[in-house]
């Protein structure tokens, strides 16, 4: 029987999870996760550099949890776990950080891009990629679904376990991204990318449908076009454009239907993972973070150990 392949992917602990996330990483993390071994981690200390508060950070963890169950994700066809619950992950980002140079992670559009929107330039965020790339490598992972945005993460994690090679000899599996191009970016409610460090242009995937309505309704329209292109574009991820074709011809102008309509697909969609989310507990996620942790732990403590015989620190 040939094993599977290795797949892992996260969310930051950070904050409500959007449309975005959710056509951009969960519904292709859905489609694909019971092809491979996956591994869906909630990167909290990833989440470090925006998060200052103890309590917000075990929320956000539970809700990120509760939302993939939530959005269909069974915890008993991959692993879901902590990315603190293994403190591999660090151990091994300390190592890469010791390999790469300060003008190499100068090169991070992440970092840049995050600096410019005012988050602060702390030296968490700026290596930040190397604990990205220690996540990717510790569990020898052949398929990275991101963003088009995030691109360079799993760019990066192949320099990282090149530096790695050619210091200590080959230890690590060359990961692969994989990007629905379709959907590698989506719009907020400005047009601008969604993001989580944006949740006033954001529409959050359990939102209710008064807040559905409240975003939709505030999506900046260009009034010289018969089509307004950026609730078009968020329309397009709930129907196909020769489902949206009859509609946008038969309200040309007709802004205020044309988001009514969004509202009513975007709800459709949310309602029933809604209800569903609502009915799990905290314990439930605590059950499935202790399993999925101690598996996650069993992986990674194996290939730490081969790491640090080869780096010299194993006695």
């Amino acid at each position: 029987m040939v094993a599977k392949k290795r797949l892992l992917t996260g969310l930051q602990s950070s904050g409500r999870l959007h449309i975005g996330n959710y056509f951009g990483a969960l519904v292709p993390f859905r489609t694909l996760y019971t092809e491979y071994e996956s591994f869906l981690m909630v990167v909290d200390y990833h989440s470090l550099t925006s998060v200052r508060s103890g309590e917000e950070m075990r929320q956000n963890t539970y809700n990120a949890i509760r939302d993939y169950i939530a959005l269909g994700i069974d915890p008993a066809l991959c692993t879901m776990f902590k990315q603190s619950d293994v403190p591999e992950h660090t151990e091994l980002a300390w190592v890469f950080d010791c390999l790469v140079t300060v003008p190499f992670l100068m090169t991070g559009h992440a970092y840049k891009d995050k600096v410019a929107k005012g988050i602060p330039p702390s030296a968490g965020l700026f290596t930040y990629p190397m604990l990205m790339a220690a996540d990717i490598l510790l569990y020898d992972t052949d398929v990275v679904p991101v963003g088009e945005d995030q691109r360079q993460h799993v760019e990066f994690a192949r320099e990282a376990r090149a530096k790695f090679h050619t210091a200590y000899g080959e230890t690590f599996k060359e990961p692969k991204e994989q990007i629905r191009k379709e959907v590698a970016v989506v719009p907020g409610i400005d047009g601008e990318k969604m993001a989580k460090s944006r949740p006033q242009y954001s529409i959050p995937i359990f939102a209710t449908r008064d807040e559905i309505a409240k975003q939709v309704m505030a999506i900046v329209t260009d009034s010289s076009g018969e089509r307004p292109e950026n609730v078009y574009a968020m329309h397009k991820l709930y129907k196909t454009e020769a489902e949206l074709q009859p509609l946008y011809d038969a309200n040309k102008g007709k802004y205020k239907a044309l988001k009514e309509a969004l509202i009513e697909d975007i709800d459709a969609l949310a309602a029933p993972m809604r209800e569903k989310r609502a009915s799990i507990t905290d314990d439930d996620v605590k059950k499935i973070l202790k399993v999925g942790g101690e598996k996650a732990r069993a992986v990674a403590s194996a290939k730490m150990t081969d790491v640090r015989q080869k780096i010299g620190v194993a006695l």
